[in-house]
């Protein structure tokens, strides 16, 4: 972590774990929506909940930040399942033929 301070590095890691962060969600949604419908959606309030929780007892600013963001992308995800659910009904992505409802 002192390296990072030192070159000033804190920010650019930020913004590059943020990104992959938002990567990761993406498909989450995706796969959540295709197993399971909009009933995780409960799944992710929870992980936000728990993420921002951390971010609050985190005192180092680089770890607090990233659970800030976990949790804010958790949040997100809620939401963009139901886009999801809209999304699948316009046939822009497959159906679970499995999963009934």
């Amino acid at each position: 972590m002192e390296f990072l301070e030192q070159h000033n590095l804190t920010g650019i890691v930020i913004g590059i774990a943020t990104f992959l962060i938002i990567g990761l969600f993406h498909p989450m949604v995706i796969r959540g929506e295709y197993h399971f419908g909009v009933r995780c959606w409960w799944f992710f309030l929870v992980m936000g909940i728990a993420a921002m929780a951390g971010a609050l007892i985190v005192r180092h600013i680089l770890w607090s930040t990233l659970l800030a963001v976990w949790g804010a992308s958790s949040f997100w995800s809620i939401g963009e399942l139901f886009e999801q659910r809209r999304r699948v009904a316009k046939g822009w992505f497959p159906s679970n033929p499995k999963r009934k409802g």
